[in-house]
Parts: structure tokens; C-alpha cells; sequence
């Protein structure tokens, strides 16, 4: 086997590992590696393991640009330009994106470059707005949240009624009611003069 065939073989086994990858992924975050130096991109590739569902490489980018043809992610090809770093996400689909603005923080020199968030291109801007959007946990708790207060609320307002008796129920009743019966008195009177 010439040196020729070993180099395509070598290629070939890279863009199967991406299109696998890009096959589970949910979104797929490029990230401009340029000034990353080892260490730090050995804490960046640490901190999104540890993060869960995250998967961070570098990969050349003629290798990206053979993988992504004819899947969802063709829409990053224009952005494959200079070093990148992939960030692929399996499980929920903004957390490469917010895992990775977070550690922006710490590493200045890192850039978003483009993503692909469930089927839609995003270019720099794009992604950093993305990344802000809290995870589908935290929404929902939020949003559960939002359902158990009142709820809670009427149940004590309820037990209150029920600790305190019958009477406490009629001592509540709305004085809109009350109001009526009072207006009554003087018509029946005024009838009754007549």
C-alpha cells in the first residue's frame, strides 16, 4: 500500500468519525481555536466532558467540509476558514453553545464562529444569543415554577377555610352579595308605604 492510499485511508476514517458524530448531534458549535494554546485547550476539551453530551475536537477543515456535504450542517461551510474547533452536542441542543460562552469568558481568545442549533445556521452574534437561552431543564422547572405558586397559595387560602369552619366560609363570601340584600330592604319598604 503506497504512502497515497495510507493518507486517503487516514482521511477517509476521520470524515466516518464526523459523520457519525454529526449524525447523533443535536447542534454543532464551531469555535475559532486561533491562540488557544495546549493547556487551554486541554481544560476547554476537560470542562465540556465534565459539562455531559458534549463532544469538543479540532478537525482540519477540508475534513469538515467533505463531512458536512448533504447533511443539516452544510450551512457552516462558508465559516470553515482558519483553525476550528467542533463542539457537538448530543443531548440538549444549546448546551455546547452555553458551555462554551461561559468558558469564553475565561479564555478570551476564543471565538464563536457559526453553529447549527436544531436544523438552523447562526452565524458569531447568532450563536452568542443562543448560548444565553437557559437549558430545556431550567425552563421547564421555571415554567413549573410558575404553576406551583398560585397553586399553593389557593390550597392554604383553602385549608385556612376548612381549620377555621362553616362560618369562616360565610364571613368570606364576597361583599358584592352582601350588597344586594341591603338594597332590597328599602324597595320592600317603599312598597309597603305604598
Amino acid at each position: 500500500m503506497s504512502n497515497l492510499d495510507k493518507n486517503r485511508q487516514a482521511k477517509q476514517v476521520v470524515i466516518t468519525e464526523l459523520k457519525d458524530k454529526l449524525g447523533r448531534a443535536k447542534s454543532v458549535v464551531l469555535i475559532d481555536a486561533c491562540g488557544l494554546t495546549v493547556s487551554q485547550d486541554t481544560d476547554l476539551r476537560n470542562a465540556l466532558r465534565k459539562a455531559g453530551g458534549i463532544d469538543y475536537k479540532v478537525y482540519k477543515n477540508t475534513m469538515i467540509n467533505f463531512a458536512v456535504e448533504g447533511t443539516d450542517f452544510e450551512g457552516l461551510r462558508p465559516y470553515l476558514e482558519g483553525p476550528t474547533a467542533v463542539a457537538f452536542s448530543y443531548e440538549d441542543a444549546t448546551a455546547a453553545a452555553s458551555q462554551v460562552s461561559k468558558l469564553i469568558k475565561g479564555m478570551p481568545v476564543l471565538e464563536f464562529k457559526a453553529s447549527v442549533i436544531d436544523g438552523t445556521v447562526y452565524d458569531a452574534e447568532g450563536t452568542k444569543v443562543i448560548a444565553e437561552i437557559p437549558s430545556r431543564d431550567v425552563l421547564i422547572s421555571r415554567l413549573l415554577g410558575s404553576f406551583k405558586s398560585p397553586m399553593s397559595s389557593f390550597a392554604r387560602v383553602i385549608n385556612e377555610i376548612a381549620a377555621k369552619g362553616p362560618h369562616a366560609a360565610a364571613a368570606l363570601a364576597p361583599v358584592s352579595e352582601a350588597a344586594p340584600a341591603a338594597e332590597e330592604a328599602p324597595v320592600e319598604a317603599i312598597a309597603a308605604a305604598e
